[in-house]
């Protein structure tokens, strides 16, 4: 028997078949989980400041975002390894049931709190669905190919970037902040549908004991850090809080008890062995790094633009798309380019350039700053990211065997999404406790109580703000520019660091063997299509002896390659899966 730690369940005498026809049919279906996703973030950030305004809870609004982060980033490794262990269908399902089910809780929340936990529970979908498009598409796509699949991607980011501000605003505007989560219902009702129809995938089963133990660890460790560095953020507990130093001390623990049960587990929820791949660990320590600053700004700068600029919520939303442009463009760019040359290095160092260079401009903001230039800002912002984000998850699950790719690519995006909890929560809680400083100073010395400046500050939103005098107006929006424009300058030395490491970041030759074929659970190309033209009944003709000796040797070709690349070697069709040697995972 195999050392893998998972088998299918569906091994049989008809093989699965990578078709053309087939790996489109269920991409289209990852893109429908996708659009659900991308529409509702592009559809609540343009919403927030009316949502916490009317729920009355300015001064806690981090939480709205630290919460989805928060659950998503706990999520993340389980459903990478669940993927790799139990297959990637049913849990992709469940992620899409479990978003919808949770937008409906938003909806109806009554109380700023209420709408934390419901946005945390959607945050337990999307984390799955983020994660199990990337692994999927690594399933049935060779990495040497898959920069091209991003063009498609790039469009639903981008109908998601027109369509989810468009929405937001109209929403906020005409009728009311919570169609912005009655959306996602026929939305996600729709792409229940069809992934059930159209994502057809071989089932597995387990043949090692799941490691539970890790999961809750991790998880443990994960929201003792979160904590950890929100209530260090905040006026009410502070750095010198023993509370806050109760849940630094909380992760240590959990840290140390989860690196020793993964080193003894049987089928680890993160393999140690990965941090002793340079390629992997440089990788990751990108996304982490990236992760502070970009969430940082992508969480509060429409806030900034709504509040600040004096813009209704369509338009504040509509200032994103020279982000989403910039992002979506070189995104296809970097792609397209990866594809044709197998080379990638050098667009993450371009990427954190240009991310750089954005956080400088972003210190610059003011309340006068005229909005053209603040789009050219967030161009500029975007098509760093474009260059890094994808890249680095292909590089990552280029970079380990076949049979890990699914826990390869959620342990990177793990520590992405611990950056980006962090950076929210650290950064979030700067802005905030400058916000309700500054804010409460406008109104008290407007000639308001302190309750009553407390109450106003808690309660401001942009159809509030409109009310206004024109002489408190400014004075809100200055305090707004003055809140938000300084953190950027602390987010600029992460940005240097991930220069630093990308730099170091080594190239080696892509696989060009998609993980299904590479883990012995499918056929592709030619043979794949011809054996779904056999199945159609088509006549086939029998391969001739030229054509078997060209089929011999392009295989011994692709071997070798994969060899070259350190890629799994990929098993001849027909050769006995369970006698075949176990697999290696490919380190630096």
């Amino acid at each position: 028997m195999t050392t893998s730690t998972t088998a299918t369940a569906t091994k049989g005498d008809a093989p699965f078949l990578l078709t053309k026809r087939r790996i489109w049919i269920i991409f289209g279906a990852l893109i429908s989980g996708m659009l659900l996703s991308s529409l509702d973030q592009t559809i609540v950030s343009t919403a927030m400041p009316t949502i916490v305004g009317e729920l009355g809870g300015v001064e806690h609004q981090t939480w709205i975002t630290t919460a989805y982060l928060l659950a998503t980033t706990i999520v993340m490794p389980i459903y990478g390894k669940f993927g790799d262990v139990l297959g990637r269908r049913n849990l992709f399902l469940a992620a899409i049931a479990i978003f919808t089910l949770a937008s409906i809780g938003c909806a109806f929340a009554d109380d700023f709190w209420m709408f934390v936990v419901f946005r945390a529970v959607q945050g337990l979908g999307g984390g799955g669905l983020m994660i199990l498009s990337q692994a999927i598409i690594a399933d049935i796509v060779p990495a040497s190919e898959r920069g091209r699949y991003l063009g498609p991607l790039g469009a639903v980011f981008g109908l998601s970037a027109i369509g989810g501000p468009l929405l937001g605003g109209f929403f906020v505007d005409h009728l009311t902040w919570q169609w912005a989560f009655y959306i996602n219902i026929p939305v996600g009702v729709a792409a229940f549908i069809i992934a059930w129809m159209a994502l057809t995938l071989p089932g597995k089963k387990a043949t090692k004991r799941i490691d539970v133990l890790g999961v809750v660890l991790l998880s443990a460790a994960t929201t003792c850090l979160i904590f950890f560095t929100e209530f260090g953020g905040q006026a009410d507990h502070g750095w010198g809080a023993g509370e806050t130093w109760l849940w630094g001390a909380g992760v240590l623990v959990a840290v140390g008890l989860f690196v020793f049960v993964e080193s003894r587990a049987d089928d680890p929820i993160i393999p140690l062995s990965f941090f002793r791949n340079k390629v992997f660990v440089l990788a990751t320590g990108i996304g982490f790094v990236l992760g502070i600053g970009m969430f940082s700004a992508i969480a509060f700068v429409p806030t900034f633009l709504q509040m600040s600029s004096g813009a209704s919520a369509a338009v504040s939303g509509l200032l994103l798309l020279p982000m989403m442009a910039g992002l979506i463009g070189t995104s296809i760019l970097s792609g397209n380019l990866i594809s044709k040359t197998g080379r990638y290095r050098i667009f993450p160092i371009v990427g954190t350039i240009l991310t750089g260079i954005a956080m400088l401009l972003f210190t610059t903001l003011t309340a006068d700053t005229p909005l053209p230039l603040i789009c050219v800002f967030l161009f500029v912002f975007g098509a760093g990211l474009g260059l890094i984000m994808q890249v680095v998850v292909l590089v990552v699950q280029n970079s380990v065997d076949a049979a890990n790719v699914g826990t390869a690519t959620s342990t990177n995006n793990y520590f992405r999404e611990v950056g980006a909890a962090l950076g929210v929560a650290v950064f979030g809680a700067m802005f905030t406790s400058r916000l309700t400083s500054n804010l409460t100073t406008v109104f008290t010395d407007a000639g308001a109580s302190p309750s009553d400046a407390s109450s106003a500050t808690a309660t401001l939103d942009p159809a509030a703000l409109n009310e206004l005098p024109e002489a408190i107006r400014r004075l809100v929006v200055e305090a707004y520019a003055d809140s938000l424009a300084p953190v950027f300058a602390y987010l600029v030395p992460f940005i240097a660091v991930a220069l630093i490491l990308a730099l170091f970041l080594p190239q080696i030759a892509l696989s060009d063997v998609a993980g299904m074929v590479a883990r012995g659970e499918a056929v592709s190309g030619d043979e794949a299509e011809e054996l779904e033209a056999a199945s159609r009944g088509r006549s086939t003709p029998a391969p001739s002896a030229a054509t078997s000796a060209a089929t011999s040797a392009a295989g011994e070709s692709a071997t070798a390659a994969a060899v070259a690349s350190g890629a799994p070697v990929v098993p001849p069709a027909d050769a006995d899966a369970d006698t075949a040697p176990p697999r290696e995972p490919r380190g630096d």
